[in-house]
């Protein structure tokens, strides 16, 4: 064979079990997972491994903003209260320490020593049985997508003419932007943390504060925001962007007319878009619109062969598309490797909106929960009458769960410090099929913050107490010492 010949030669066909197309978060934990069953796994990214570290950037700096915050509120507790100065190139160490601790989780040489072949280049379907990466075909049994979503620009006149931040270039900052300009309805807790930082933040949320979750949550969180300093604008569509000598100007509707914002920085937080675009998802027989690559509870797509987890399924799993993680991750493997039955559960997963107090919900809020249910009870437990968080100082928030007259769980709101991880036993309740009376009879650690679920379920029946069939009853049994 010459080596004109030799060169123009195909590679032959890879063949693995599973072919998993995105290394981000959810790919690799996937990937991961079937190796160490000991099935053949390809692994293709066209980035690096590991996926966006915008969210981690942003939570590493909402836990130093937290830190600073805790300097000026030490007057409560007994300590003279200090001005906390920030550093920002240590700050900048800080998040860059976190990101490598992740990312070395997340590297190829990791991988590759699982047992995973790391690909790396933009996959493409070229029919229903094959992926091309750079000329190399793979033929997998199975296929999995989980190429996630992107950041998009909001259609804003004048944008392109303006300082832009998007959270991906937040890891790589050394000094904190003077004045900027939050824009989105996720960016609460990032504007809270660059307000706590010494930045003159404002937070523009066109849908209003926390869309989506309970009102009574929002109000809560935007009173704790306004006296931290932070400047608010709700329910204002963004008009255009217009440079400055100074930095930019945000011109957002009005009723009044239009409402200007002077700000040295503009940062972008959503909306996101599934990243399938690249994919020639047609030539694979697998159906997409809008909300992602379409799939139905099993998360299967059009083509039996392919599944879709993550931000870039939509079908039946677009509602899940901000929140969806390692869940999805389970169900595909148990779906691949075991052939198990499998279903998504849109009401038990959780939404956490990472700010100070934290907002943790998950199923229908109140409003819904009336619009849909009929009957409801509304059970909760102010953290006012918590022991830790009286002993913490830390009383703003609340438990409330929604119920139905038989005591089935159909939503919960937390408000208040860690709610992200008090909301723990009300997903296993929900995921379970576990009733309020479950929760209320949970033994959990005397005086911690958690009891406060307890307790809201406890008050489910506070109503037996009025009932006269029941006081006759335990009056009678008295009789009997």
């Amino acid at each position: 064979m010459s080596d004109g010949t030799a060169k123009a030669a195909k590679p032959a066909a890879l063949t693995p079990d599973i072919c998993v197309i995105g290394a981000g978060q959810n790919g690799v934990a996937l990937a991961i997972a079937a190796a160490a069953f000991g099935v053949p796994v390809v692994l293709i990214e066209r980035d690096a491994t590991g996926g966006d570290q915008g969210p981690l950037a942003i939570r590493a700096l909402i836990e130093v903003g937290g830190r600073a915050q805790a300097l000026c509120d030490a007057g409560r507790l007994g300590f003279a209260a200090i001005e906390p100065q920030p550093n920002p190139a240590q700050i900048h160490d800080h998040i860059q320490r976190a990101l490598a601790a992740d990312q070395a989780n997340h590297a190829a040489e990791r991988l590759a020593t699982l047992g995973i072949s790391v690909i790396r280049g933009e996959a493409r379907f070229t029919s229903r049985s094959t992926v091309t990466v750079e000329g190399q075909p793979i033929k997998a049994r199975r296929f999995v997508i989980a190429t996630g979503a992107r950041a998009v620009p909001p259609a804003i006149p004048g944008l392109d003419t303006v300082s832009v931040l998007r959270e991906a270039d937040l890891a790589g900052l050394t000094r904190l932007p003077e004045r900027p300009i939050v824009l989105g309805n996720a960016g609460a807790a990032l504007a809270q943390a660059l307000r706590r930082l010494g930045c003159a933040a404002t937070l523009v949320a066109p849908e209003g504060l926390l869309a989506g979750h309970d009102d009574e949550a929002a109000t809560i969180l935007r009173r704790r925001l306004l006296r931290e300093g932070l400047t608010l604008h709700e329910n204002g569509e963004p008009l255009r962007a217009e440079r400055t000598r100074s930095g930019l100007r945000l011109i957002l509707a009005s009723p009044s007319g239009e409402t200007t914002i002077e700000g040295s920085h503009l940062i972008l937080c959503g909306p996101r878009r599934p990243a399938i675009d690249a994919l020639d998802l047609d030539l694979g027989g697998i159906r997409h619109d809008a909300s992602g690559i379409i799939v139905d509870r099993s998360l299967r797509t059009s083509n039996r062969r392919v599944h879709a987890l993550g931000a870039c399924a939509g079908g039946a799993a677009a509602t899940l598309a901000d929140r969806a993680g390692d869940d999805h991750v389970g169900l595909v493997l148990r779906s691949i490797l075991f052939r198990q039955p499998v279903k998504i559960h849109p009401a038990s997963e959780p939404r956490v909106v990472w700010s100070r107090p934290q907002v943790a919900s998950i199923g229908q809020s109140e409003t819904e929960a009336r619009k849909a249910a009929g009957t409801i009870r509304v059970l909760r437990w102010p953290f006012s009458e918590n022991a830790a968080a009286q002993a913490a100082g830390e009383t703003e928030g609340f438990v409330k769960a929604i119920v139905d007259r038989k005591g089935r769980i159909l939503g919960v709101t937390i408000v208040g410090e860690a709610a992200g991880e008090l909301i723990a036993p009300w997903c296993i309740a929900m995921r379970a099929g576990l009733g309020v009376g479950d929760l209320a009879s949970m033994p959990l650690p005397a005086g911690a913050r958690s009891d406060a679920s307890r307790r809201a379920a406890l008050s489910f029946h506070a109503a037996l107490t009025t009932k006269p069939g029941l006081r006759r009853l335990i009056g009678f049994l008295r009789r009997f010492g």
